[in-house]
Formats: structure tokens, C-alpha cells, sequence
């Protein structure tokens, strides 16, 4: 009937016999190019860069992109799953630097671009194979033999279209702009690529430059009566390095600051006992108290600066006053070439300047990061550092000797030392300590930042900005607050997309310029340049340094291409387009697969992909205004987003919370766990165990535990199916009426059909942590634990009641058991194969097709479960609840009076919440009799009161609430009337007790409840539900105790002679006293229950087995053979 199953399953076994049975049937292929009624769902692959080993962070991503396909395609899509890979940019011209020994952008140039170029190409797939058979492991299913590969000239092409289309509305376009600047590899980032390289708690230095103010202005301005001593505008900055840039001082004009006197400077080579924290005094620091200094700063700070008492204040006034007040530079800068200084070194008004930190005067640098301020208040321009990061020789001290500056060629973060000890030992720094705080990195390879004044090329999208967040509103984010939270909020505070990169292996910006830089053009096809050189260029790397080669005669000029590549985040945002060469080919195909249906990445791809798309996709579907063009797709979709719904991955850490790294040791090899536990578990745990945003704790460990838990549970009942159902042979084919099915087979069809129901609702929402919880619950829970359990004696060939009285139940009883059981599997496995893809595979193929050999070929070309709302029966779901409910407390009570579940009592007492409960539960009182092994129930009323209550306050929850009444609380409740308070309790009401003259409201977490049972009685309560037990043993009872146990002993003696279970023997057993005496009045159910023919009561010879064990301090001798009657 079915394939034999085996008890014991070595997993990554069977799912290595599913990736064989998928290829050799060519599954996938015929997954997309079936017959889809409810057309296309669209899926983008976030495209990886195969340079690198993939990781259990990539297997994450892997296994949920894989979900939804399965899932929409089981529900009657079509889902292409294109695949893709992200060749260019920086990461992959790192790893072939790093092979090459390669340190800056000069020995590249050397070494030549073409051949660096060259093995950037033959890097990008050094680990494709790695990355395949990962994907093809995990069951990932992706169309890797049509994927798109950002670096062939078709994707180009249509980055140039794309680039056009957005020259041609005035949106892509030159300019001198403060941009972040990577040192180490020379080029510029976006803002998007900056935000994922933010590091937190890095250390810096934190200076107070004093900057000798101009004493003629001063005096002038009655800020002080006499040019005697030296005043000092007082300053701050994290960046020493940016102080040799130093054009201006900005103070707010609506505060007030003050002329103070002071301690001079730190001695030379002191520090702060502890590091400074935005402008905190220093607790011990030396100052010769006999040398005072005037200083210029905001009132608001002098305190923090100076030190509460360490400081006195000879005048106030607002900054208005110092407005165009002239001050000395501390450090020579570069010039450049042109450059008027006679607007520098003076002091500005300005809203921007805080007085919550500093000293309330801020240090200008316009090449470094203050360029609007310098162009709003017309400021020149200074520079300390190049773009290699490397101090100008120019920088040094006013009164330095002519010749070599002691900074040249210092990286700018390692000056900073220096610069600061230098000048305080000058006396122009007032305290040199150190700050922790957040600085920008180079995401790939660590370098700081440097926020450099330089021309790059923009994207302006904050010309679109209402419309990017007004898209993003209709995008569907998981989890939701995604959307208005960190998406929303950088969306927000969009600046302009600095998209140019000073470097080579990417797609290369399409802007050519003439000679004389007067005009600038855009191509936006090969055909396009062709048509401008008049050459075919059909056989032309795109790449440099082929492309820079290109040039062209127009309007009498020669025009050269710039030497930019493209941001490679704007080619992984082009990929709707460029993955199919649009608008070149496939006009048809981008209309019907824009936009995404879904997509998935890690969180951080907020900053990242996710907005490159978004961004992109705003730009082009744009349908514009009164002074904007519409986007060239807008004809297609207007105003459109690139993708409907996003379901946002958190970051994988170790069992203990710990980042993974090679240094800690914690990092776990996706293959350890796929070889081991295999896929589906290591799929399944990821999905379970926490939201999909949330940091998942992951290890071998973890994932070996949801196998045990779940995966062999599972396997276990579909084993003992199949077993059963082998010797049976029941006709699982016929249909039985629900109606005419005991209430457990109706009680399993009803919850499995709100199964199906809830399963599909929450995989619509997006949600797999849900939904396999769900799954799980009902597969542990109500099919092995409660129905399987439950049912196990109708499966039996043989079946017996309790004392040995011939059975009764119908062979359609046991048929209705097959069917529900069996229909039960069959949709649990579809349910599980979006996120188990390779156990429901086998589950269906043995189950299914070995009966309906016309179904489906695959549980994955099947169609998606239905459920039948009439099948849902919500009053005996629920009364089935009530049983297990006062099962679990019958069960408790058994423990806690030390009573086995083999032996039987007298009575069970039973109170429930409600009449409709009561009801419900009357009806299922043989399931709960057998369950609980009682003779009897007795049910009482609703409100009665069966135990003596103990209140006891709830400690933990009151003592910080009371503090002093707490005493007088626990004296009143000696005397309050403790069935009131449990009453409250069951109703879920407050209980009102007066203190000191005072009512308050206590919630029922605020109370302990023990409860005392009468004699002969243990009872337990939860929530209103009672279930006490009497355990007042008769003889008679014991004794079927006794020969319950002395069964369990003969069961597991058949184990272990490891019988076939429907194996017919012939028993021995010999034994005294009580336990003889058991034996011989429960014979007939004792042959039942062990498919004994014949039962001896002394040792058989020729025994197969033999084994002695003691019950109740009884020897008992067992001996056992094959029968050889039938």
C-alpha cells in the first residue's frame, strides 16, 4: 500500500533522494511553465556577489525568498524566480587587491586597468560553485541558467537608457558638493552606503582649539576695556586634523555668551583622568591656578568647560555682538590656486551652531563638511588633508620653521595626536582629552570617512522626495513599523544620490565632455555613441579602460568620457529593468513583471537595495509637475513603487546573543548543520524561531532541537500511519461523512481545517514565524500528543476494551480513524511545503501517489489546501479544549498525589467556567474518563466551591507598589474573605481593599491562590477550572493497576525481542502471589493487548526471549516465541 518507513530517518539522506527526484522530473522547470490561473506573482532576487563563501546568514535569506514562490506558486501562480548576480563594485576590487598586494588606487593604475579589470571579471565567480550547491541544498529554487549579470554590456546598456532618461529631466547633474569620501580606495559614497558603515562607541579626540581674537574689535565693542591680556574665542571639534581648514568661527545669534576668566591651558603631555563627553569638565586636571586667561564662549556651557567654581564671568552678551569679530588662525592650510582669504577668520551668525554640546561656537571647515555654510556666508576655502586622507605639507604651525611640515603624509586620523599635543604645548588648545561617539566607516572595508568638499555626480532625488515617501506608503512592509521607522525616516531626510565612483571595475557613468568642459552629453545606447563616432562598437567591453578610449568630434570639440564608474547600488536597483535589456528588448515582459510582488533582504538593505529600487523606481514612474518631466515609465506605471511586499530579515548571531566571527570562534558552517540536521530543519528553525526582523540566535544546537521537537514527531506519526495502515490495508480512497465520524475524527477535521485556514492567513500577511508555530502546535500538540495518542487502539488489528470484553467498535470505526488520520497528513504536508519543502515532498509522494497516482507529480505542483468552513466546528473545538484543559489539571493532581496514570480511580470531580463548558464537556466524559483513567465524573456547578482557598500576595509584583503599606495589606488579608478575592479572580475583575483609609485596586496578578482539598481528594485549579481526584483505592482497583503494569512490562518485553508489531506469540510468565492472581483474572485482556495466543504461567522452552523483571517487588519471568497458530 505504502512504502515501508522506518522509525529511525537520517534526514539529510531522504533530502539528497528529493533533490534527485526534483532534478530527474525537472520539478522546478515545470513549476514555472505550468498552467498558472491566476496569472503572474512577481519575485526579484536581491542579487549576492558569488567572490566569497556563502554563510548561515545568506542560507536566511535563501530559505525566506524561497518561501512565498512556493507558496503563491502552490495557490495557482506563476513565479519566474529570475536569478541574478551583482558583479561590479568595491568589494570586488578589495578581494583582488588584497590577492595582488595592492594598498592605493596608484598601484591599480600601475599594474594596469585592463588586467586589473580582468581578474576583477574572473573573480566574481570564483565561489559560484559554492553558492550553487548551497542553493540546490536548501532546496532554494531559482533560475540560474537565464540569470542577469550586472556586468555584460546588455544590463549596461540599460543603466546608460536609465541614466539618459534622468539627464534629460535635469536630474542627473554635476556639482562641487561636502561628500563622503573613502581615503583607501579614493572615491565617493552615497549616503545610503554611508548610513550601513556608521560605527558606535568609537573613540575619538576631543579638543578645545583657542582661537587669539582680534583685541581693537573688542574694545570696540566694550567686550573689554584694554588690549592688555589676550582673548581667546574658545572652540571645539572631534578633528584636529580639519583645524589647519579652519576659515571661520560660528556662534547663534539668539544666545548669549560671555567673557570668562579662566585657568590657561592643560600642561603639555596632561590629560583628563577620564575621557571628555561632549564638553564635560575635567575632574583632575592640571592647571597652574595662578595663570588666568580670558575666553569667549555661551554662558550655557561655561560650567561644563570650566567647572562649577573654576571659572569667573566679566561680562554677557548676545552673539549678535560678535558678528564679523576677526580672530587668528592656530595652523597654516593649503591654499588653492586662486583662493581669497580676506573673508576668512571671522565670526558668523548662524541657526545651525547648538549650545547643547561644545562650547557654543563652532569651528568651520568648509572642505570638510561645512561647504553650504561656507557658501551661504560667502567663506573661502582651506584644505589640510588630500583624498588619499594624507596631510598637505603645507599644514604646521604659524611660527614654524621653513621646511618640512612634521604632519606630511600623515593619515588624517593619526595626525590628530600631534596637531593636539603640539598645540597645547603652544598654548593654543585649552584641554586635549578623548570622546566616544558615532563615526562613519567604509561599510566593506573599514576605513573612516572623510566629508570632503569635491565634484561628483547627483541623482536629484530629493527633487522627488514627496513622492518617495508617498510611494513608500504603499508598499507593504514585514514587520510594518519598517516602513515609518528607519525607511520612513531616511526617506525623510533625503539628500541628493552622489552616484559617480572614482574607480574601475563598474559600470562606467555614460557622460562625455568636451574638451574645453563647456558641454557635457549622456549616452543612453551603444547605438547612440555609435551614431557619434561612426564606428561599430558591437564587440566593445563597456568597461574600462576600452570605453575611456571612445571618443567623438561635436560642435568642433572632441569629447572624452569622465572617469567615473556608476554606484553599483544604482546598477542592483536597475535590475527590473536591466535583467530583461530593457527598453531594447522585452518591452512586454518588464510590463508584466513591474513591480515586484515580493521581496526579501536583511534590514540593512533599508539603506541599501531596498531604497536603490525604490528610489529608481519613483524616478522613472514619476508623472511629474508643473517643472518636472515625467519619468520615462510613467506611460507604464505611474507613481508606482518597485515592490509591493518586503519581508525584512534581522542579523544572525551565535546561541549566546554574540556576533559571529572567525576570531571568537562561534561561526557555524551552514554545511555542519545541512549535513547533520538537514535543510528543512535548518529552514524550519529559522522561520520559528523568532520574527523575521528580529536578531536570530542560531547553532547547531538550536536547530537539533526543533528536529527532536518537531521534524520527529512528525515522522513518528506518519510512520505509525503507514505502519498500521501496511497491515490494515484500509480503503483510504472511500469518503466516510464527517457527520457519521466519532467526535475525535470530527474534533481533527474541524482543526484542521481552521489549520488550513489560519496557515494560509498568515502566510498572506507574510508572516512564516506564525504560521510554522502554528503548524507545529497542531502537529505536537492535537495530532501526535492528543488524536494519535488518543486513537492508537483503533488502529490495532486486534482491539480489546479496558477489563478484556470482546470489542465492540465497528470496522468503520477504525476506517473512519485511517481516513481522518490520513487526510490529515496528506494536508499537513502541503501546508508545511513552502517551508519543508523536501519531508512534505516525501510525505506526499508515499502518501498521495501511492493512492491517487493521478494527482499532482509533485507536493509542489499541487494545488494549495482548501478549507471547508462548514467542516469548522468551533463548540466542539472548544469543548475539546475545556477536555484537554481539565486533562492537564487531572494529570498535575495525579503527580502531585503520587498516583501513576496506570492506575484508575475512583472519581474525578470536574468545575469549568460556564454551563455552555459543562455541556460540551458532559458530551465528551469517555474520552475524558480514559484519559484520566477514572470510573466516574461528577460534575460540578459552575460557582461551587470544592477547596479552602490560601491568599498569599503577590510579592514580587506589590512590594515596590505598597513599600510601607505592604504589612498592613498582609494583615488584612488574614481576615478578608478569600473566596471574594478567587471569585474576582475567575471573572477577571479587580478586588477593591481599603489601606490606611484608602481604596485600592488590586488586578488578580496581584494575588497567590493555594488551594486546600478535603480529605481523600487532591485538586487543582487554573483560571476557573477545577479537576480533583479521590484516591480511595478499592482491591479491585489495584489490581488493575497492577496488571497494567504488568502489560506495559510484556509490551516492551516484545520490543525488545524486536517483533513485527502485528507478530501473534505465545507467552510465558512466571510469577506469584498478587500479580498471578491479576494475571488470571484479566487473561483474555492481557492476550489482547500483547497478541498472545496462548499465555503459560511457567518459563517456555525454546523461548525466542527470555527476561526477568520484579513488579511490586513480584518476580516476574518472561519468555516469549512466535506463535505457530494463526
Amino acid at each position: 500500500m505504502f512504502k515501508e518507513v522506518q522509525q529511525s530517518v537520517c534526514f539529510p539522506d531522504l533530502e539528497r533522494e528529493i533533490l534527485d527526484f526534483w532534478k530527474t522530473r525537472n520539478i522546478f522547470r515545470k513549476s514555472v511553465n505550468e498552467n498558472s490561473p491566476k496569472g503572474n506573482f512577481v519575485f526579484y532576487e536581491g542579487p549576492p556577489t558569488a567572490n566569497g563563501k556563502p554563510g548561515v546568514h545568506h542560507v536566511i535569506s535563501r530559505a525566506y525568498k524561497d518561501l512565498v514562490p512556493r507558496y503563491k506558486t502552490m495557490q495557482g501562480y506563476k513565479v519566474q524566480r529570475k536569478g541574478g548576480w551583482d558583479t561590479h563594485g568595491l568589494p570586488v576590487e578589495l578581494g583582488v587587491e588584497k590577492k595582488l598586494g595592492f594598498t592605493k588606487k596608484s598601484d591599480i593604475e600601475a599594474f594596469g586597468i585592463a588586467n586589473f579589470n580582468q581578474l576583477c571579471k574572473q573573480s566574481v565567480f570564483e565561489y559560484i560553485q559554492d553558492w550553487n550547491a548551497m542553493s540546490d541544498r536548501i532546496g532554494y529554487w531559482l533560475d540560474l541558467d537565464n540569470a542577469y549579470i550586472t556586468y555584460e554590456n546588455s544590463y549596461i546598456e540599460s543603466c546608460w537608457w536609465l541614466m539618459k532618461s534622468l539627464w534629460e529631466r535635469g536630474l542627473l547633474f554635476e556639482d562641487y558638493r561636502a561628500t563622503w569620501h573613502c581615503p583607501r580606495n579614493n572615491t565617493s559614497l552615497s549616503d545610503h552606503e554611508v548610513a550601513q558603515g556608521y560605527q558606535e562607541n568609537v573613540e575619538d579626540p576631543s579638543v578645545y582649539p583657542k582661537f587669539p581674537a582680534h583685541l581693537t574689535q573688542l574694545i570696540e565693542s566694550n567686550i573689554v576695556e584694554s588690549g592688555e591680556r589676550p582673548v581667546y574665542i574658545l572652540a571645539w571639534t572631534t578633528t584636529p586634523w580639519t583645524l589647519a581648514a579652519n576659515v571661520a568661527l560660528a556662534v547663534r545669534g539668539d544666545a548669549t555668551y560671555g567673557l570668562f576668566e579662566a585657568a590657561t591651558s592643560d600642561k603639555p603631555g596632561t590629560a583628563c583622568a577620564k575621557s571628555d563627553k561632549l564638553g564635560t569638565a575635567c575632574a583632575k586636571s592640571e592647571r597652574n591656578p595662578d595663570q588666568k586667561d580670558l575666553y569667549i564662549l555661551a554662558c550655557d556651557r561655561a560650567n561644563d568647560v570650566f567647572g562649577e567654581n573654576n571659572y569667573q564671568t566679566l561680562k554677557t552678551f548676545s552673539g549678535k555682538e560678535l558678528v564679523n569679530l576677526q580672530y587668528s588662525p592656530i595652523l597654516r592650510g593649503r591654499v588653492p590656486e586662486g583662493e581669497n582669504l580676506s573673508q576668512g577668520f571671522r565670526v558668523i551668525l548662524d541657526e545651525q551652531v547648538t549650545i547643547d554640546d561644545g562650547t557654543g561656537v563652532l569651528h568651520v571647515a568648509t572642505a570638510y563638511g561645512d561647504l553650504d555654510l561656507g557658501r551661504k556666508h560667502n567663506l573661502p576655502m582651506l584644505f589640510s588633508v588630500d583624498l588619499l586622507g594624507k596631510v598637505y605639507p603645507d599644514v604646521k604651525l604659524l611660527d614654524a620653521p621653513v621646511g618640512e611640515s612634521p604632519y606630511t603624509g600623515t593619515f588624517f586620523k593619526d595626525a590628530d595626536e600631534q596637531i593636539a599635543r603640539d598645540l597645547l604645548e603652544k598654548g593654543l588648545l585649552y584641554r586635549k582629552t578623548t570622546i566616544r561617539h558615532t563615526y562613519p566607516f567604509n561599510y566593506r572595508d573599514g576605513t573612516p570617512l572623510i566629508n570632503y568638499a569635491k565634484k561628483s555626480w547627483y541623482i536629484r532625488t530629493t527633487a522627488v522626495k514627496d513622492k518617495l515617501i508617498e510611494n513608500n506608503e504603499k508598499i507593504a512592509w514585514h514587520p510594518e513599523y519598517i516602513r515609518d521607522g528607519r525607511f520612513g525616516d531616511w526617506l525623510r531626510n533625503n539628500v541628493d544620490w552622489a552616484v559617480s565612483r572614482e574607480r574601475y571595475w563598474g559600470a562606467p557613468l555614460p557622460i562625455w565632455v568636451s574638451e574645453d568642459e563647456s558641454e557635457s552629453l549622456c549616452i543612453g545606447s551603444l547605438k547612440e555613441l555609435e551614431d557619434l563616432t561612426g564606428r561599430d562598437l558591437s564587440g566593445l567591453d563597456l568597461h574600462r579602460p576600452y570605453i575611456d578610449d571612445i571618443t567623438f568630434e561635436k560642435n568642433g570639440k572632441c569629447f572624452k568620457r569622465v572617469p567615473y564608474t556608476v554606484d553599483v547600488w544604482f546598477e542592483s536597483g536597475a535590475m527590473p529593468y536591466a535583467q530583461w535589456h530593457y527598453p531594447f528588448e522585452n518591452q512586454n515582459i518588464l510590463q508584466e513583471n513591474f513591480p515586484a510582488d515580493y521581496i526579501c533582504e536583511a534590514i540593512d538593505q533599508t539603506r541599501g537595495w531596498f531604497y536603490s529600487l525604490h528610489a529608481l523606481a519613483t524616478l522613472l514612474t514619476d508623472t511629474g509637475s508643473p517643472d518636472r518631466q515625467a519619468g520615462v515609465l510613467s506611460g507604464i506605471k505611474q507613481d508606482c513603487p518597485a515592490f509591493k511586499n518586503v519581508i525584512v530579515l534581522g542579523h544572525i548571531v551565535d546561541e549566546k546573543g554574540e556576533k559571529m566571527s572567525k576570531s571568537k570562534g562561534n561561526v557555524v558552517d551552514p554545511w555542519t548543520v545541512l549535513n547533520v540536521q538537514g535543510a528543512d530543519a535548518l529552514r524550519w528553525y529559522l522561520y520559528s524561531s523568532s520574527p523575521s526582523d528580529s536578531t536570530k540566535r542560531f547553532s547547531q544546537a538550536l536547530v537539533e532541537d526543533t528536529l527532536r521537537d518537531f521534524f520527529m514527531t512528525l515522522w513518528n506519526t506518519y510512520s505509525f500511519l503507514v505502519l498500521y495502515a501496511n497491515l490494515d490495508q484500509p480503503d483510504l480512497t472511500c469518503a466516510i461523512p464527517v457527520t457519521e465520524r466519532p467526535a475525535i475524527d470530527r474534533w481533527l477535521v474541524s482543526k484542521t481545517n481552521a489549520l488550513v485556514r489560519d496557515v494560509t492567513d498568515k502566510l498572506d500577511a507574510y508572516d512564516p514565524t506564525t504560521a510554522s508555530r502554528i503548524i507545529r502546535d497542531f502537529v505536537v500538540n492535537d495530532l501526535s500528543n492528543w488524536y494519535v495518542r488518543r486513537n492508537r487502539r483503533r488502529f490495532w488489528k486486534s482491539t480489546s476494551d479496558k477489563l478484556g470484553t470482546a470489542c465492540a467498535k465497528s470496522e468503520r470505526d477504525k476506517l473512519s480513524a485511517y481516513k481522518t488520520l490520513y487526510d490529515t497528513l496528506a494536508i499537513v504536508a502541503k501546508l508545511m511545503a513552502p517551508m519543508a519543502p523536501f519531508i512534505s515532498e516525501h510525505i506526499y509522494q508515499n502518501l498521495v501517489l501511492s493512492i491517487l497516482p493521478d494527482e499532482a507529480e509533485s507536493v509542489h505542483l499541487a494545488s494549495w489546501p482548501q478549507w471547508d468552513a462548514t467542516l469548522i466546528d468551533d463548540s466542539l473545538m472548544r469543548d475539546m479544549n475545556t477536555l484537554m484543559r481539565i486533562v492537564e489539571l487531572g494529570r498535575a493532581a495525579r503527580a502531585t498525589a503520587g498516583v501513576k496514570t496506570r492506575q484508575p480511580l475512583p472519581e474525578l470531580l470536574v468545575r469549568v467556567q460556564s454551563e455552555a463548558e459543562l455541556a460540551g464537556l458532559k458530551n465528551l466524559e469517555d474520552l475524558l474518563k480514559e484519559e484520566l483513567n477514572v470510573k466516574s465524573v461528577t460534575y460540578l456547578d459552575v460557582t461551587a466551591d470544592f477547596v479552602d482557598y490560601i491568599v498569599k500576595p503577590n510579592l514580587p509584583l506589590l512590594g515596590k507598589r505598597l513599600g510601607h503599606l505592604l504589612p498592613a495589606f498582609k494583615k488584612v488579608l488574614e481576615t478578608f474573605d478569600n473566596r471574594k478575592i478567587v471569585h474576582n479572580i475567575r471573572e477577571g475583575k479587580e478586588t477593591v481593599i481599603e489601606l490606611d483609609g484608602k481604596l485600592y485596586h488590586f488586578e488578580p496578578e496581584a494575588f497567590l491562590i493555594q488551594a486546600q482539598s478535603p480529605a481523600n481528594y487532591v485538586a487543582l485549579e487554573e483560571y476557573g477550572y477545577l479537576a480533583a481526584i479521590n484516591t480511595q483505592l478499592t482491591p479491585e482497583l489495584i489490581q488493575e493497576g497492577l496488571i497494567r503494569d504488568t502489560i506495559r512490562l510484556l509490551q516492551n518485553a516484545r520490543k525488545q525481542a524486536k517483533l513485527e508489531v502485528s507478530a501473534k506469540i505465545d507467552l510465558g510468565i512466571k510469577t506469584s502471589g498478587v500479580v498471578l492472581e491479576a494475571l488470571k483474572v484479566h487473561l483474555e485482556l492481557v492476550k489482547n493487548e500483547v497478541l498472545a495466543k496462548n499465555i503459560d504461567f511457567e518459563e517456555l522452552e525454546n523461548a525466542d526471549y527470555c527476561e526477568q523483571v520484579d513488579i511490586f517487588g513480584t518476580p516476574l519471568i518472561i519468555s516469549l516465541k512466535l506463535s505457530k497458530t494463526s
